[in-house]
């Protein structure tokens, strides 16, 4: 038990001391902008799919920003039942902004093709016969924009000469099972793509959170379009890793905000688990040995700990005890950042072994949904493994 107590701490010391300095939560864009001589257009491309109840806080963020160069938007309604193209325009008449904003449909899925990335590639096509645009700004319909946010992400690209920049949005956080799970799924996130490292030009680990990316439309030309990832689910980091491997600068950059949010509500332990389960499996590339794997790793990494630390008290088998707690200690530290940055009492950071379990358990939830052919299923739409 004492060499076995002892692992989860090795490991948490390599983690916290080896491992791209992930925990930080530090790559954030900087608070105030440095102005630039000439402003790029930009253009944004919103897939919306049945999306009318949030479009008139999300849509005015955009139609709103404090842009100096030219900003348009083109909203494409992806076949929605309730009215969200004429919410969107309608929102555009209210602010004044009607030759701001370009509302499509898309055409009928064809197969092979995932649905959001369908809807965008419908707007970027829009968007070049019109001319094109330098610079392609990729968001959800559900992300209301600091009004500086288009502003700061332009300026990120152009001064650090980058081809992709991609902010993981702050979540909403309300809920008890929003505190308990979500602010994780941030520090899981940040722990697979150590953000550093995406953003380190010398290291091949690409990343991006698809509800705000800023993106060179020569860049994404240069990587074939997307075509090339027309199937993905985790479109997000599909499009970066292609962007980073055949960009024209080859450059991206993903960090943290607090001031630009996601509005999707997750207020029930089902809808988050729906949100996991939905690409948990994707992610391990429906590998039946990674799962078993991640499962066991996950288990060793942060469940042993507290139980370490219980069998050493129960037992009174001291070394075992210190050991959990240490380890137990380490990891509440690691999360601490994270949990800062939603704004949390400290005292959450000491549920990660429970919130581990939970994780694990939609984990194994997603590879049952894939083996019953339900896997990528989200908004009405089923999709088959890439």
């Amino acid at each position: 038990m004492i060499w076995l107590s002892l692992l989860p701490l090795l490991i948490w010391l390599v983690l916290l001391g080896a491992w791209g300095q992930f925990w930080r939560s530090d790559q954030q864009l900087p608070e105030n902008s440095s102005a630039l001589e000439e402003w790029p257009d930009v253009c944004a491309v919103v897939p919306a799919r049945n999306e009318a109840d949030v479009l008139p806080q999300s849509l005015k963020s955009l139609l709103t920003q404090d842009y100096p160069g030219k900003f348009s938007v083109i909203l494409v309604d992806d076949q929605s039942n309730d009215g969200t193209a004429a919410v969107a325009r309608q929102v555009a008449v209210e602010l004044g902004q009607e030759s701001a904003l370009q509302v499509i449909t898309t055409t009928p899925l064809p197969a092979g093709w995932a649905g959001k990335l369908w809807a965008m590639n419908q707007g970027v096509e829009v968007l070049q016969q019109q001319g094109g645009s330098p610079y392609l700004l990729f968001t959800d319909a559900d992300i209301d924009h600091a009004s500086s946010n288009v502003r700061a992400l332009v300026t990120q690209a152009e001064q650090e000469q980058r081809d992709l920049v991609s902010l993981m949005v702050l979540l909403r956080c309300d809920s008890l099972w929003e505190k308990l799970l979500i602010p994780a799924f941030v520090f899981f996130f940040q722990k697979l793509y150590p953000f550093p490292w995406v953003n380190d030009p010398r290291r091949k680990m690409a990343a991006a959170a698809g509800g705000c990316i800023l993106l060179r439309s020569q860049a994404l030309q240069a990587a074939g379009g997307l075509v090339t990832i027309k199937d993905a689910l985790i479109d997000d980091c599909s499009l970066a890793a292609v962007v980073k491997s055949s960009g024209s600068l080859g450059n991206i950059w993903l960090g943290l905000t607090s001031s630009t949010i996601s509005l999707r509500p997750y207020t029930t332990l089902n809808s988050i688990w729906i949100m996991v389960a939905r690409t948990a499996f994707t992610q391990l590339n429906y590998s039946p040995l990674l799962l078993m794997g991640s499962i066991v790793g996950m288990s060793l990494v942060y469940l042993l700990p507290p139980l370490s630390l219980a069998y050493g008290c129960l037992f009174a088998a001291q070394g075992v005890a210190v050991a959990g707690g240490i380890t137990w200690l380490l990891m509440a530290l690691a999360y601490w950042p994270t949990i800062r940055l939603y704004r949390l009492s400290p005292l959450w950071t000491f549920a990660l072994p429970l919130i581990a379990l939970f994780y694990n358990l939609m984990t194994l939830d997603s590879a049952r949904r894939y083996w019953q052919g339900k896997g990528g299923a989200w908004k009405g739409r089923v999709y088959p493994a890439r």
